[in-house]
């Protein structure tokens, strides 16, 4: 069975980033296969992990109407679920993508949810990069994890953030086995509000990442954070993170 670490945070806190640095981390233990889902409307994991999208779920929903004769609709998604895979080497990636134009993202949140939980039958970890906010655990696109990972600035907003998102997959009684935090992008130490508040809400802190220009660097020139250097400082503390929470 498939080890699932879902992921949450709000936006601009680098979830996506950490996603793919998990990613990549997996990888160089040889720890695959690994399926990497894009849960977010606004598809971006392909190209922090390096890879190019053709075809979304979001796209496929769309097309229902032209199932071809003689194909049950669930048959025909299937189908096009197995088309809309990206294969790389150690991992693949499925995107939920958005439906085009106005509508809602309900449907397509239900078939990525159904999909990749048929999908993991086939890999040793999922990974979903779930949207930012809390509004992708209300449609349940998270129906469950092994461990949550939730990403944050190392602000007291954020750690403030991160609980009521713990909070919420509480109350919505979501299966989830172990919740963390990671504290993304901090210059120097943590101000003492922000381990305080951790005490307070008692999240379990997983690693404190720090700024890191070649981070950026990768960021801005559009280079896969795939192809980060293992002696990265930031790749270092993922490793050991991999290493203590995904058995």
């Amino acid at each position: 069975m498939a080890f699932f670490v879902a992921m949450a945070g709000k936006g601009g806190t680098g979830k996506t980033t950490v996603a793919g640095l998990i990613v990549r981390s997996l990888l160089s233990k040889g720890k695959g296969p690994i399926l990497a889902v894009d849960a977010d409307a606004n598809c971006n994991l392909n190209e922090v992990l390096g890879v190019k999208i053709e075809e979304t779920i979001g796209r496929i929903r769309e097309e229902l109407i032209n199932v071809p004769q003689g194909m049950t609709k669930d048959a025909y998604i299937g189908y096009r679920v197995q088309q809309a895979l990206v294969e790389s080497k150690g991992f693949d990636l499925i995107a939920m993508g958005r439906p085009e134009g106005a509508g809602c993202y309900c449907y397509a949140n239900v078939l990525c949810k159904k999909y990749v939980d048929i999908l993991a039958e086939n890999y040793k970890y999922v990974v979903i990069d779930n949207e930012a906010g809390l509004e992708h655990m209300s449609r349940r696109t998270t129906h469950g994890a092994d461990l949550m990972v939730i990403v944050t600035d190392g602000s007291l907003r954020g750690i403030i953030t991160a609980s009521r998102i713990r909070d919420l997959a509480d109350e919505l009684k979501l299966k989830i086995d172990k919740t963390v935090i990671i504290l993304n992008r901090v210059e120097g130490e943590p101000p003492q509000e922000t381990l305080e508040e951790i005490k307070k809400t008692k999240l379990e802190l997983g690693c404190i990442l720090p700024a890191d220009d070649d981070i950026k660097k990768f960021d801005e020139m559009g280079i896969a954070t795939l192809k980060l250097p293992s002696d990265n400082k930031v790749v270092k503390i993922i490793d050991d993170f991999v290493d203590r929470y995904l058995k």
